[in-house]
């Protein structure tokens, strides 16, 4: 019996023991990580996420292209450090795996608001966008007129990929007229295959930025973005707040290759 006993024991223990470290662990994951500049140039590698679309970030046959793409490479330039790319489509878990460490930086175009820059810090901006209503033209939408008035989407269901930026932009707008403007996150698809689901028909309305959305429209002659939905708004890239020297780092090179005729050729593939 004593021996049962102190063999219980020692397996309460044991799993007491295993139960702690495996919440210390978990708490240390989704801690903080405090890794500027001089760490990641000692270990020689930059961390970078980015997500997939046809404009930044894209697989053509067996290439990889994109303007997001071709600026880091152009950026590579300017120093030593390997860039390492990783791919999610969600940005809520790209801001996660920039505060757990996975990542140093978020390579992808976001709307630089106030709200964001409480927790992340954002780069020179890379370029001037602005959110667009992408819906069908009259001739293909059963003779219905496309929205001009933002009074209009009352009621209306707008659908956006999963952790959207536009959506605080979306739910300003319902304030700002005073009515219910109803979003669906999508978690499978991004802007530009909403899009597509729009000209089929499957949904009427989706939103994204007029870069995009002009790219979109010269494929698809059945979508109208002619109706804004915000004003003009800068874009940067993202990294940890706690990384001040990384920061001034990417502007520097930011700055550099914004003065050069690469810059414009990239904006020009890209944002005719």
């Amino acid at each position: 019996m004593k021996s049962k006993k102190r063999f219980g024991i020692i397996s309460g223990t044991i799993i007491a023991a295993i139960v702690i470290i495996v919440y210390i662990i978990v708490q240390y994951n989704k801690a903080p990580v405090n890794r500027d500049f001089p760490e990641i140039e000692k270990k020689g590698i930059l961390h970078i996420v980015t997500d997939l679309n046809p404009i930044g970030y894209f697989v053509s046959s067996d290439t990889i292209a994109g303007s997001n793409y071709e600026l880091l490479q152009a950026l590579q330039t300017y120093t030593n450090i390997s860039f390492q790319i990783s791919v999610e489509n969600s940005l809520e878990k790209s801001f996660e795996g920039l505060k757990t460490g996975k990542y140093d930086l978020i390579a992808r175009n976001i709307p630089i608001n106030s709200n964001l820059r409480n927790e992340y810090s954002f780069t020179e901006a890379i370029l001037n966008n602005r959110l667009v209503l992408v819906q069908r033209k009259a001739e293909f939408n059963n003779g219905i007129e496309p929205i001009r008035n933002h009074l209009d989407l009352s009621h209306k269901t707008l659908y956006v990929p999963k952790d959207s930026p536009s959506i605080l932009r979306l739910q300003n707008l319902s304030h700002e007229i005073g009515d219910s403007i109803f979003i669906v996150e999508n978690e499978t698809y991004q802007a530009n295959q909403l899009a597509y689901m729009v000209a089929a028909g499957e949904i009427d309305y989706t939103v994204c930025d007029v870069k995009t959305a002009e790219s979109l429209s010269a494929k698809i002659p059945e979508l109208d973005i002619k109706t804004d939905i915000g004003f003009t708004h800068f874009e940067g890239w993202a990294v940890r707040a706690n990384s001040p020297i990384l920061l001034d780092s990417l502007n520097t090179w930011i700055k550099k290759i914004k003065t050069t005729q690469e810059y414009q050729n990239i904006l020009k593939r890209y944002y005719k």
